[in-house]
């Protein structure tokens, strides 16, 4: 779990941090997620989904505490067009992830990201994963949300702390 919040969060979160040259800015409000795992062996499908209220300052929050992962060293690079790449290595609990990704913003209120990563030695029993991920802008966050809320499919909120 923990090796899969590094790899999405530092390759497909949008504005990661340290992009040579900023990635466009977002929509303000509520966005709904859509994303795909699947780890070797096995193929192993993982899917999920949830709604994001977000703000610019939630999201330039999160990406300071991103540039600041323990253990990880990551290369961000403006290829132009709205797309951005990242290459990563992180060292999590004796595992070793290099990831390597690309986050394109289609407009602002529409990116898609896709990431790759390799497990050495595995961490527990995963070799290889591959995600994609999927942002849309819906509209205003509703009433009793706010940026960094979390809404599930079954639509309790998450408060963020």
């Amino acid at each position: 779990m923990l090796a899969t919040f590094v790899t999405l969060c530092a390759l497909s979160w949008p504005g990661a941090p340290a992009w040579a040259g900023d990635p466009p800015k977002i929509k303000e409000g509520l966005w709904a997620i859509h994303g795909e795992s699947i780890e070797k062996p096995g193929d192993i499908v993982t899917k999920y989904d949830y709604k994001l209220c977000r703000n610019h300052a939630y999201d330039k929050a999160a990406n300071a505490k991103l540039k600041d992962v323990d253990g990880c060293r990551t290369v961000l690079k403006d290829d132009g067009g709205g797309k951005f790449e990242a290459a990563s290595i992180c060292t999590v609990s004796g595992t070793t992830i290099i990831s390597n990704g690309v986050t394109t913003y289609i407009n602002d209120k529409l990116m898609h990201a896709e990431t790759s990563a390799k497990y050495a030695p595995a961490f527990r029993g995963k070799t290889d994963e591959t995600m994609t991920q999927d942002q849309q802008y819906i509209g205003d966050c509703p009433v009793g949300m706010k940026p960094g809320d979390l809404q599930t499919p079954d639509g309790m909120i998450r408060h963020n702390p």
